[in-house]
């Protein structure tokens, strides 16, 4: 076994194939930044190119790429709060508040040093684990994998809110949302409405890229002036070091739920990250600033997030079954190259399984040093006027959500789901566990089907899935319980009880409670008329929903909840600008669209007048480039 690693550490120090693992860092770091692209983008691109190079060369080159592109999308999620994969949208819910507090070094720093913690314990996972991790996945039945993803929902109920209601119904919605088109189980369309776009469901990137990036674009557009709100302190990296110092055991243990996460098959980092920040925010004694700046919950996440790309590569090498969607490229690069990963093929490659190991551990390092050296001069980008930055930031944004399935439509869908999440977040909503139910929505639907099929409901009886039935009901427990006496804290103890009066104020909170009961109540009717098997998920999502969706309104109309208001005209006014650009496109094409845009956007939020033409004409310029360099067909 050490001669083998000797042998593979001989020739992962060839300059040459150092060479290759650089391009693959520096085209990875890039390519993270893009939304839309992310890992899967990234070793997408350089396939062709690493499939004319030998073995060790060209999978140096891919591991480089996917090493460093989860690192590098905490830049855009931490300066821009536009998360470029779903996986970093808890660094941009932390991170982003940071950055506007000022804390922008802070933020990057803590972030890339999790990061590359997270890449560093996943290789020595990967190098330790491979003998004993065939049978522990093999232990684990489609029962377990049901009820892991359930727990993981379970987690995502209670990020980012003070109401559990509130959290399972964003909840109950995102999985509602991922069993629209195709059911898995049986050959039968579901809420399509006859419109073909819908029969591959939603596209992941589009509902991230909406929730998080179009929301924040909006509402920073609507408030005017930068990112930052307090002057930029360069002096924040090494306060990001003390960070991780302080919060060791939040890194550590992300990282060993973003390795469990990397080993269970087709899971991925987009619900591991976002189980890791569950999991910091339910035990953090102190939640006043969970969602304001608090790193322990992006932390968590950076640290879950490069553990969980690194260990994709166990069932990818066990079992020739893909951890994630980036490890199934890098299969299908193995399989060119002449290796068929199963259990034999550890034994048989231990050369190459080595250059694995060291190519993922030097690239967790390297990637976060490449990203420490660019990120300073990108941060002072936080103290420029906002509408400068957001303009090109717009329009990567809708060139990236093209790319999903190259539909004029992903426009419509992107600026439908950049609504919602404007208006959750303007409704005090919280929008993580959505997108963690749309996450998770298609491992629990295959693995109840899965489970009911071979076993009817005698999984319940594992004594695996009694005890994860357990931990989901004692987490929901002692979540209404924390928000029950988070609410009575705050009531005064001197105030008298007063008699319940119903407030019909109407508010955004008002118009997306009564929004979700109209949904799932038409989703629970429409599902009656589906096949049994077909209308199991959708009924699990919109019964649950529902419930929480009457007790979220009855507690508004009775007043025990405060009016937040409407949004600001400002902020309105931007998202009618974005829909009339949007509405633009299939009628005068992307790129003169996206120029008018551009043009009133940046007239009517900034104070650039002379240079304004130059300015749009540049961004256009990269924009048509980057859609010649990627492949992506321009409407």
């Amino acid at each position: 076994m050490w001669a083998e690693a000797a042998t593979a550490l001989i020739a992962f120090a060839d300059p040459y194939r150092m060479a290759m693992l650089f391009i693959g860092l520096f085209a990875g770091g890039i390519i993270g930044m893009m939304p839309g692209l992310g890992g899967i983008g990234a070793v997408s691109i350089l396939l062709p190119f690493a499939l004319t190079l030998d073995p060790f060369s060209g999978l140096a080159v891919l591991l480089g790429a996917t090493g460093v592109v989860y690192t590098s999308d905490t830049i855009a999620a931490i300066l821009f709060g536009t998360p470029t994969s779903a996986s970093s949208g808890p660094t941009a819910i932390e991170g982003f508040a940071l950055a506007r507090n000022g804390e922008a070094g802070r933020a990057l720093g803590g972030a890339f040093l999790a990061s590359m913690i997270g890449g560093l314990i996943g290789a020595v996972v990967l190098t330790l684990a491979i003998p004993i991790a065939g049978p522990l996945v093999l232990a684990l039945g489609t029962g377990e994998l049901l009820m892991l993803a359930i727990l993981g929902l379970a987690y995502a109920s209670g990020l980012v809110g003070n109401s559990p209601a509130k959290g399972i119904l964003a909840a109950a919605l995102g999985l509602f949302l991922g069993t629209v088109g195709v059911a898995p189980s049986a050959p039968e369309l579901r809420f399509t409405f006859g419109i073909p776009y819908l029969l591959d469901g939603f596209a992941l990137t589009l509902l991230a890229l909406g929730l998080f990036g179009i929301a924040e674009v909006i509402g920073m557009l609507g408030q005017g002036g930068a990112i930052a709100q307090e002057q930029f302190k360069l002096s924040g990296w090494t306060d990001g070091a003390r960070d991780v110092l302080r919060h060791w055991k939040v890194v550590i243990s992300g990282s060993i739920i973003g390795v469990i996460f990397g080993v269970i098959p087709a899971v991925g980092a987009s619900a591991s990250t976002w189980i890791a920040y569950g999991q910091a925010v339910s035990t953090a004694k102190d939640k006043s600033m969970i969602g304001k700046g608090d790193p322990r919950g992006m932390l968590a996440a950076e640290g879950a997030n490069n553990a969980t790309i690194t260990t994709d590569l166990v069932p990818t090498l066990l079992f020739a079954v893909p951890g994630g969607p980036a490890a199934a490229v890098f299969l299908g690069a193995l399989f060119v190259y002449g290796y068929y990963p199963g259990p034999r093929f550890v034994q048989m490659n231990l050369d190459l399984m080595f250059l694995i190991v060291w190519s993922s551990a030097l690239a967790a390092v390297l990637g976060a040093a490449l990203c420490f050296l660019v990120s300073p001069w990108i941060a002072r980008l936080t103290r420029v006027d906002f509408a400068l930055v957001a303009a090109p930031l717009v329009a990567v944004i809708l060139l990236g959500s093209f790319e999903a399935k190259k539909s004029v439509l992903d426009f419509v869908v992107l600026l439908g789901f950049g609504v919602l999440g404007w208006l959750m977040k303007r409704g005090q909503w919280p929008r993580a566990p959505l997108l963690v139910g749309f996450v998770l929505a298609e491992p629990i639907e295959r693995n109840f089907w899965l489970a009911y099929q071979l076993h009817g409901w005698g999984w319940l009886k594992s004594p695996i899935v009694i005890a994860l039935i357990g931990i989901v009901a004692i987490h929901l427990a002692l979540t209404f319980r924390r928000a029950l006496a988070a609410r009575k804290a705050a009531t005064p103890a001197s105030e008298l009880p007063t008699p319940r009066t119903w407030n019909f104020r109407p508010d955004v909170g008002l118009l997306l409670s009564v929004g979700a009961i109209t949904v799932f109540s038409a989703g629970i009717l429409l599902s009656l008329n589906f096949a049994f098997d077909s209308r199991l998920v959708p009924m699990l999502a919109a019964i649950p929903g529902l419930i929480a969706a009457l007790a979220v309104t009855i507690s508004k109309l009775r007043g025990d909840t405060p009016s937040v208001g409407w949004p600001p005209r400002k902020e309105a006014a931007q998202i009618a600008l974005l829909g009339a650009g949007v509405a633009a496109i299939p009628f005068a094409g992307f790129i003169p669209a996206l120029g008018a845009y551009l043009s009133v956007m940046l007239w009517t939020c900034s104070k650039l007048r002379a240079l304004l033409v130059p300015y749009v004409a540049a961004i256009l310029a990269a924009v048509y480039g980057m859609s010649r360099a990627f492949n992506i067909p321009l409407p």
